[in-house]
């Protein structure tokens, strides 16, 4: 007789629901910034100021440069032999007829790649770019294709005609990549040449919107490692009815800007509304708030937002410096106020915000490194 046999078992573990592994925290760990050596704002306010022939229209027009918060604005554009300015005699604006966009547009390909590689060089000199795995460019001032000698085994992406925030789409960008791959390095540049596209107008507001402009290029590092600023949760949210307060348009002498007269009042009037304030700071009260990054967009914008959202008047010193030494240089903006906080004392809650075309407000919370 064989013995009775057991029924077979399988011993079976418990199961147990599986840990998720830790989220991993992006950080923007330094930027470099770069710009021309060819200072043309004040060039360009005697160009403008002749240009308009009603003589109340020409007296607000001073008024309104003379308080416009900007002292230079740089331009890639060349001196002329007389070291004048583009607009000058012999200089590239100086004919009956405007360069056409396809003539810009070379330019913006001869130097855009220089200045971009400024920025880099001055990233570089803070912090290793060895190991780039991703390259994240964004530029609303002309298109090329990002090659600055990197390997070619690194994923590129280019964020196009986003306009002044798009630095936050392209931050955001690179820590969607870090979440998604911790030993991503992710190389973020900014690069922007607005003096490209002056245009022959006479009209005060499109005069004052040229005013703004200047050109610069930013470039930052973003990785797992815990060195800068700890990038938080993006968030964004648009004005309603305000789609053409903002615009950009590629005509046959280059990209035009309309920027209406009405966005500062359109966007004190959005943050006055608690549900729209919160939206545009990412749900945080402004008192709970130690630093902002808020684009230099003009300084009525910079003064609608401390207004509406009660303020100090140094809370926003490091983009009422920017806007003082470069200008508005669109993407690239928001950039080089976020150098100028890295540089100094420690954060533990900003906010970075961005207005753009849409009417849109985007940002991110960030804070110095654990």
């Amino acid at each position: 007789m064989h013995p009775k046999r057991e029924p077979f078992r399988v011993r079976r573990k418990p199961i147990l629901p599986e840990t998720p592994p830790p989220e991993t925290t992006a950080h923007l760990n330094a930027i470099g910034t770069a710009v021309p050596d060819h200072d043309i704002h004040h060039a360009f306010i005697d160009w403008a100021q002749n240009r308009i022939e009603d003589e109340r229209a020409a007296k607000l027009f001073a008024r309104m440069a003379a308080r416009s918060g900007i002292e230079h604005r740089w331009s890639v554009l060349d001196r002329t032999s007389g070291g004048g300015s583009p607009v000058a005699a012999t200089g590239f604006y100086a004919r009956p007829q405007l360069p056409g966009t396809a003539e810009r547009m070379q330019l913006y390909a001869e130097t855009a790649p220089v200045l971009g590689v400024a920025a880099i060089a001055a990233l570089e000199a803070q912090v290793s770019i060895a190991g780039i795995t991703h390259f994240v460019v964004a530029s609303c001032t002309g298109f090329v294709a990002p090659r600055i000698g990197l390997s070619p085994s690194v994923e590129r992406l280019l964020i196009g005609f986003m306009g002044c925030y798009a630095a936050v789409a392209a931050i955001r960008t690179a820590r969607h990549i870090v979440r998604s791959d911790p030993e991503a390095r992710v190389l973020v540049l900014c690069v922007e040449l607005s003096t490209l596209h002056l245009q022959a107008v006479s009209e005060i507001e499109p005069l004052l919107a040229m005013l703004q402009f200047g050109d610069g290029a930013a470039a930052a590092l973003v990785t797992a490692e815990p060195v800068g600023f700890a990038i938080g949760q993006p968030f964004a949210t648009t004005l309603p009815d305000s789609a053409d307060l903002i615009r950009w348009d590629v005509t046959d002498s280059g990209f035009a800007m309309h920027l209406s007269g009405e966005v500062p009042a359109r966007i004190a009037a959005g943050l006055a509304d608690p549900d729209f304030a919160a939206a545009a700071t990412g749900g945080r009260a402004p008192a709970e708030i130690d630093s902002w990054a808020v684009h230099a967009g003009g300084r009525s914008i910079l003064d609608a937002v401390e207004h509406s959202l009660g303020l100090p008047p140094a809370a926003l010193a490091a983009s009422r410096g920017v806007l003082a030494d470069n200008g508005n240089m669109s993407s690239a903006t928001l950039m080089f106020v976020l150098a100028r906080l890295l540089a100094g004392p420690p954060i533990a809650d900003g906010v970075a915000l961005a207005f753009g075309p849409g009417l849109a407000a985007e940002g991110f919370g960030f804070r110095g490194a654990a």
